[in-house]
Order: structure tokens, then sequence, then C-alpha cells
């Protein structure tokens, strides 16, 4: 993903005449983080945006909407960030916004020393790199949760077993069929207030069941 998102910054600066630095921010459980960058100025920029928890990239990011900077010296939005960035050779920006309204939102940040640079910037194009962007980080998340996922479904296979095994001991103990000692464990369920995984270890702890390993535990 790193290695992508590089690529990907080094393609916005090689396509944008006159940008000299392209960041990518991406917001992670609130904190907004630089995961690739190319050209001199990116980084420094977005991290001063960080730290004053305001600025054109955290604006896209959050609103989802595109930012433009003309020129930093006259800009008077985001509090001393655009002083900043005209000191530090910054005199225009634009901000993409990537993975809007997902876990993990972030933007493209394109920086550039002269004013009112990207003004006749393709952002046919622009807009594709960050569609590309958006795919990777959906494909991510997905990938991320995959191991949450699995265990999920080993948990829900294991106290599918559990419930199995009750059913199975009430229909011997009661001499009843599949149904009906499934119908008897959900009314015993019902009336007790609890769950039908927790009524079923009940029975097999009841009957001296001895309890299987690979069942999730249910205490009384």
């Amino acid at each position: 993903m790193e290695a992508f998102l590089t690529t990907l910054a080094e393609t916005v600066l090689d396509i944008s005449p006159g940008c000299d630095g392209c960041g990518i921010t991406l917001e992670r459980e609130g904190h907004p983080l630089t995961v690739a960058s190319s050209g001199r100025s990116a980084r420094r920029l977005d991290e001063e945006q960080y730290g004053q928890n305001d600025g054109p990239c955290l604006q896209a990011l959050r609103t989802g909407q595109e930012i433009f900077v003309q020129d930093t010296r006259t800009d008077r939005r985001w509090g001393g960030y655009p002083a900043y960035a005209a000191a530090n050779g910054a005199r225009s920006s634009l901000s993409l916004p990537i993975a809007a309204r997902t876990r993990t939102p972030g933007a493209i940040n394109l920086y550039a020393s002269a004013p009112d640079s990207f003004a006749g910037a393709d952002l046919t194009v622009l807009r594709a790199v960050a569609a590309q962007a958006t795919g990777a980080i959906a494909l991510a998340q997905r990938l991320a949760d995959v191991p949450a996922f699995n265990d999920e479904l080993q948990t829900l296979m294991a106290t599918r077993a559990l419930i199995d095994r009750a059913i199975g001991v009430t229909m011997a103990r009661q001499d009843c069929a599949y149904d009906e000692a499934l119908a008897f464990l959900k009314d015993t369920a019902r009336r007790q207030g609890t769950t039908l995984r927790a009524v079923s270890a009940a029975v097999l702890r009841h009957y001296g069941e001895p309890p299987n390993p690979s069942e999730p535990p249910v205490h009384p």
C-alpha cells in the first residue's frame, strides 16, 4: 500500500506542471498521517496542518470537497497556516479528497511555489488518480477485516456446534424429535431471558457432558 501510494504521489507530481510537492494524507481513528509524499515541501506542510488541526488538507479530508488555495499570502482561512505555508515557499495548493466518508478518509495534497498554479490543472486526470487511491484504500480495509471476519466465523461455527450438542442431549433425555428439542431450548431461553447458546451450555453442564475445546466458553 505504501509503495502504491508513493507511486501515485510521484505520478501526480509528474502530471502537474509547477507543482513541487505532493502528499497523501490518511486519517485513522481521528489521527491524520502523511502516508506517502513526493517533492520537497509536502510532508512539512501536511504536518503543520496536523499540528494546528486545521488547513486545506484536513478540510478536504473532512468535507469530501476539493479545496483550492490561490495565494497563501492573501488567504485568511485556517488561522496561521497560510502564513506558515507562504514562509516555507508554498504560494498555492490543491487538496483532493480520497476515500471520503469511510473509516479511512484522506486527501491528495499538491503544493506549488507560485500563486494560482492550479487554475489550469487537469482535474479529470487528478480525480482519476484520487479514485485509484480510494480503490486501493477500500481494498486494504477489506483485507484488514479478513482476520476479524474469520474469528467471527469460527465463533459462529463453534456456537452452532454447542447448540447442536445440546439438542442431541435433549432428544436423548426427553425422547423427542429434533424440532421438539430445539423448541424446548428456545422456550427455556425466552423464559429465562437469556440466549440459546447459554441455555445449551447449561444443558450440557447439567447432564455432565464434557466441554468441547473448540466451542466458545459460556459462563453460568
